[in-house]
């Protein structure tokens, strides 16, 4: 125990000491997100989707529909019911929702009755845009009613508003801007430190020594942990003061994904730096390996705007699991419990990592 916590301060000094390395792993992302905040923080860079839920399930509600998905500038996703629905537009996930009622069609058929009332929730915290996809849905359903009887409306919308959470794209950059500072320090850092050490001799004189490998990998993870933690409070409170980005979920679910993600990262680091033979070649094989992540794991904009031959890919990626969950906890107060595939995910990666970074780890 004397020796592991002689190892984990030793590594926080060396941390403290190298104050360039230091200053770039934490400056670098502040920066980056200042200036992306700054230029696109008050936008949220999100395209008009409007959910429909069709609780009638008939011909004339499918037309209705296949109506919507006419106008190029509507994206329509069809939803299971009316809960799930509300709950995206609360979340900012989409910007209306439709809902069809049920026996749609047999009011349409019926003469001499009321025009159909048809509910539609939009997002009372972004209203330009909300009137421009009310407008939208009016449109239709206007000319649903002039196809039907002497232009007369036999469908009338029925706007509702909902509190919704007024989210920006500053709100969806930070969670990503720590996780691609969690997966740097972790998986690039541990790289090219431990390879580092290979080279000079370092590891080969620790293992001439009494010391055990589990000590010297423990310390290293708890100095790192201590470190991201303490980098990724800096990022959140800078974020805090300079933008007003709060942390509305649970604190404590946050750490947890910030130490599942720092493990996770670590244990890629150990790979790398197992398989490369000197420092220089840790970096680009690291590097080869974040590059892509940054611009598939979610970090910068929404997955879902990705093509549909990358989903698969991209669905695997720790980063992007990580940098979901912590915008899940930030942005909407998700729970621990309602984000377990985010969790079970990192962990497999946590396992899976570790298991092969012990073949591959070597003393010298």
């Amino acid at each position: 125990m004397k020796a592991y916590w002689q190892l984990t301060l030793t590594q926080l000094r060396i941390f403290s000491r190298n104050r360039q390395v230091l200053f770039w792993t934490l400056a670098f992302p502040i920066f980056l997100m200042v200036m992306l905040g700054s230029f696109l923080g008050s936008g949220n860079g999100i395209s008009l989707s409007i959910g429909v839920v069709d609780e009638d399930h008939s011909e004339q509600s499918k037309q209705f529909i296949t109506s919507l998905k006419k106008n190029e500038a509507i994206d329509v996703e069809k939803e299971g019911n009316e809960k799930d629905a509300l709950n995206k537009l609360k979340k900012g996930d989409s910007q209306l929702i439709v809902v069809i009622p049920k026996g749609y069609e047999e009011s349409l058929k019926a003469t001499n009755q009321e025009p159909v009332s048809i509910p539609v929730y939009y997002n009372e915290t972004n209203f330009a845009v909300s009137q421009v996809g009310l407008q939208l849905v009016n449109n239709v359903v206007d000319g649903i009613s002039k196809e039907k009887v002497d232009y007369q409306p036999v469908v009338v919308t029925e706007a509702k508003g909902i509190e919704t959470l007024n989210l920006k794209y500053i709100d969806f950059l930070v969670p990503g801007i720590v996780a691609m500072m969690i997966m740097s320090n972790n998986m690039n850092g541990v790289a090219g430190q431990i390879a580092a050490w290979r080279e000079r001799g370092i590891l080969r004189r620790m293992q001439g020594t009494t010391l055990k490998a589990s000590t010297f990998i423990a310390a290293q993870i708890t100095a790192r942990l201590i470190l991201n933690g303490l980098q990724a409070l800096i990022v959140l409170l800078v974020a805090q003061l300079i933008f007003g980005v709060e942390v509305r979920g649970s604190w404590l679910t946050l750490i947890t994904f910030v130490i599942l993600g720092t493990l996770a990262f670590m244990a890629i680091g150990f790979i790398i730096a197992g398989i490369a033979k000197t420092p220089e070649s840790a970096a680009p094989i690291a590097g080869f390996l974040s590059f892509p992540m940054l611009f598939l794991g979610g970090v910068f904009f929404p997955i879902k705007n990705m093509p549909e031959f990358l989903q698969p890919i991209v669905h695997v990626l720790p980063i992007a699991h990580l940098s979901h969950a912590l915008r899940e906890t930030m942005n909407v107060g998700a729970s621990f419990m309602s984000l377990g595939t985010e969790a079970l995910i990192l962990g497999c990666w946590l396992v899976g990592a570790f298991f092969i970074a012990s073949y591959t780890f070597k003393w010298e």
